[in-house]
């Protein structure tokens, strides 16, 4: 069986794309349209006469057109407005390697560092001094700097090494930054110049919203994030009394740098970002979170998107880049982010939740979810009503001006969920006169649910409950329920489950990398919070917190950047990839009902696709026997054998690449992970076989030895040496995985056209495991 023909398709329309961002020199376009652009130049040829790169650009390229950004770091070039007639002209000179149009990005939208295995004054949190001194920037929606998460009390001097600065603005000074907030920068080129293309003005308000032009953070976004990776410890927190405790992010010693990106109502532009990763690198950082990407769930190729440039040249100067898988799932191939450079970060549950139990008239009771703190309605019954009988799918959803009052009024209301924000029903709802809403999961939902901050009492149910409510409803003219709040729960079991929404695999780019790399938690994770808005984030809600609780890849993403920074402060010689190594093979496989982790979607098994290596396990990280390590010129190796040519490497890596004679093969980077394809039209028995090289990082005297684990009949898999012998002279191993497929007895599964097994080294003690995809794919 092939990988669904969507994948080829999907590649094929990023073939076609590569054509289109690589125009010929003689190209002309007909309309004069004004547009942003970002050019990649080699830097190289810059002529001595001018001072600088952008006197240089100013007056060879882009004069008398407006030059928006200019990138030095992680990338070279510039971004600005221009006609497609000036940007083609521009594209033509000789120092112009490529130019890609400005794109908008979108968000990717405590408990948690126990639920990873973080303890006080043990393991790695006391190995790392908490992450102290590792800087940690933060791509977002900027921060809210009077927040407790960013005290600076007890922490020492601001590291001699950082040269960033805390920049001022609307309502921000350098004085709201200290020594735990070091630094704080605002990016607001490419929004401003897509805002008044747009006829609007530089930074307009949204919908009468308030927004900053600043490193203040007026989405909220940006703040959770940050004190997710590196809050300090706060004393009774709680968001309007749920998930009561202490707050503290995965490293909370580490020191935080804001770089606002992203804006409230209008997203985040790709010439922003770059900027903002060319800053943080020359700033001084060591790891970078970014929870954006594409809302679309198609990746673009490595050398039209900017988060894998600029995070490309962050790894290569040995910056940790941890980015957010995407929120496009449960359905395949949804993941983004996929750049091998990148830690791609999927969203896990954690043992926490907040029920809400909805009783029946007939006194059946239905399990759902809700952030509700307002008035409960203590045990009363209501009729319940499900505006989606009518046939009219904006009622069923609940959309703005759908419901009749008549309908409503009174009346507990179902609405589906999708289209609009699931806390804006409840405002259609009660707009209506409704008195409660219930929030029913649709089948591409499935079982998954994430709580709200309702503004009138409100819950969330899965697909199932959300089926048996709606029959309850049809089979008698008055039906009734009440909604039951029941607080915060700890102890929950299963957990870890993958999200519904978390972004999935296969990799839509290069599937012999398999993305996500792991999963760590990512529902209702409590976290600091703006005051420039409610914890619904909508217009119309006054209410102040200083913790919020959100779910998403977002919030999944900065507990890897978190985990990052407690690494690199134990081992500071680690590199990027070695760091990702520690997390994938030491991740866990397991609920804390010590069973497989399973799908939040259905209810049944997760696989690879879903998890990655598993789920984020700090207890065992910091230590993790060998290390699969990636140099610059192994993703240079890896960038050839997908085919890319020199000039379109030098787009990515700043510096001309010399492709082999012998093409190399995708399979072969040293990843982890592995991933063996075959072609579906083979028939018979077929063998692929890949090299992994182990730096050991334990003990000097080791031997390994292999142990090959769950792969199905019909796929076998030989690995030669079967044994790792290390000294102290001795710290690098390669070996060989050969991989067979007989076709005539390989049986695929029907969802993923794949199937999943393990390998893993052991001396003992430590346990290295990296998880082997078999599958099959169409060649175009």
């Amino acid at each position: 069986m092939a990988v669904p023909t969507h994948l080829c398709k999907s590649l094929l329309l990023l073939f076609l794309l590569s054509f289109l961002s690589f125009p010929p020199k003689t190209l002309s376009y007909s309309t004069n349209t004004i547009k942003t652009y970002i050019f990649r130049v080699d830097e190289s040829s810059k002529p001595s006469i001018f001072p600088s790169h952008y006197h240089w650009y100013s007056s060879a390229f882009a004069n008398p057109v407006q030059i928006l950004h200019v990138y030095d770091t992680v990338f070279h070039g510039f971004s600005a407005t221009l006609t497609p007639d000036q940007a083609a002209t521009v594209l033509r000179h000789p120092s112009v390697l490529a130019v890609f149009e400005d794109r908008r990005r979108q968000l990717h939208t405590t408990r948690s560092p126990q639920f990873l295995g973080l303890r006080n004054q043990q393991g790695l949190w006391s190995g790392s001094d908490y992450g102290s001194d590792v800087i940690i920037g933060v791509l977002d929606t900027g921060v809210w700097p009077e927040r407790r998460s960013f005290s600076d009390r007890n922490l020492g001097p601001v590291p001699s090494r950082w040269k960033g600065i805390c920049e001022s603005g609307v309502q921000f000074t350098r004085a709201h930054c200290n020594r735990k907030l070091i630094g704080a920068r605002f990016f607001a080129g490419g929004h401003e110049a897509a805002t008044r293309l747009n006829g609007g003005s530089a930074i307009q308000l949204v919908n009468a919203t308030v927004e900053y032009r600043s490193p203040r953070d007026a989405d909220g976004h940006g703040t959770h994030t940050a004190s997710t990776a590196a809050g300090r410890h706060v004393f009774q927190a709680s968001m309007a009394g749920y998930a009561l405790g202490i707050a503290k992010g995965v490293a909370p010693k580490a020191r935080l740098a804001a770089y606002k990106v992203c804006w409230k109502g209008s997203g985040c532009f790709d010439s922003d970002i770059l900027a903002a990763f060319d800053r943080a690198v020359a700033d001084g950082v060591d790891v970078i979170s970014i929870s954006i990407g594409g809302g679309d769930g198609v990746s673009a190729p490595y050398y039209l998107d900017p988060i894998a440039i600029g995070a490309y040249g962050a790894v290569s100067k040995g910056v940790f880049v941890s980015s957010s898988a995407g929120n496009d799932g449960p359905n395949g191939m949804s993941v983004t982010n996929v750049a091998p450079w990148l830690t791609t970060v999927g969203a896990g549950t954690i043992d926490r939740n907040f029920p809400a139990d909805i009783i029946l008239g007939d006194g059946r009771k239905l399990a759902g979810v809700s952030l509700y703190s307002g008035k409960p309605l203590n045990g009363k019954m209501f009729p319940l009503v499900y505006p989606g009988k009518s046939g009219m799918l904006s009622a069923s959803l609940c959309m703005e001006n759908s419901l009749d009052p008549n309908l409503v009024k009174g009346k507990i209301v179902i609405c589906d969920r999708g289209s609009n924000p699931r806390v804006a029903k409840g405002l259609v709802v009660n707009k209506a006169g409704g008195v409660g809403m219930i929030l029913a999961n649709g089948i591409s939902n499935g079982e998954g649910l994430v709580g709200d901050a309702h503004v009138i009492p409100a819950c969330a149910v899965g697909a199932k409950e959300g089926d048996q409510l709606k029959a309850y409803v049809s089979s008698s003219a008055l039906r009734t329920a009440t909604i039951v709040f029941r607080g915060t729960v700890i102890g929950v079991k299963p957990a870890p489950v993958v999200a519904s929404f978390s972004g999935r695999g296969p990799n839509g780019l290069n599937p012999e990398i398999l993305k996500p790399d792991l999963i760590a938690p990512g529902v209702n994770i409590l976290a600091a919070w703006t005051d420039a808005v409610g914890p619904t984030g909508l217009d119309s809600d006054a209410r102040k917190t200083e913790f919020n609780i959100l779910s998403g890849t977002s919030m999944a993403c900065p507990h890897v950047s978190g985990a990052a920074a407690l690494l690199k402060s134990a081992h500071p010689d680690w590199s990027p990839a070695a760091i990702r190594s520690a997390m994938m093979t030491t991740a866990s496989l397991a609920n804390n009902l010590q069973q497989p982790m399973t799908d939040e979607s259905t209810g049944k098994p997760s696989t690879p696709y879903d998890f990655g290596s598993g789920h984020l396990n700090l207890d065992q990280a910091m230590d993790p026997g060998l290390v699969y390590d990636i140099t610059n010129d192994d993703y240079v190796s890896f960038l050839c054998s997908v085919g890319y040519g020199q000039k379109t490497i030098q787009v990515i890596t700043k510096t001309p690449a010399k492709c082999p004679l012998r093409k190399p093969s995708p399979g072969n980077l040293n990843y982890p992970s592995i991933t063996a394809l075959f072609d579906s039209a083979a028939r018979g028995v077929s063998s692929k076989t890949v090299i992994r090289t182990v730096t050991n990082v334990g003990p000097p005297n080791s031997i390994y030895r292999l142990k090959v684990e769950a792969l199905p009949k019909g796929v076998s898999v030989t690995v030669k040496p079967s044994r790792l012998v290390f000294s102290e002279t001795e710290k690098k191993r390669s070996f060989a995985v050969m991989v067979t497929a007989d076709t005539r007895n390989l049986v695929l599964d029907d969802k993923t056209g794949a199937v999943f097994g393990s390998l893993s080294w052991s001396d003992g003690k430590h346990v290295v495991r990296s998880p082997i995809v078999v599958t099959q794919i169409e060649t175009l």
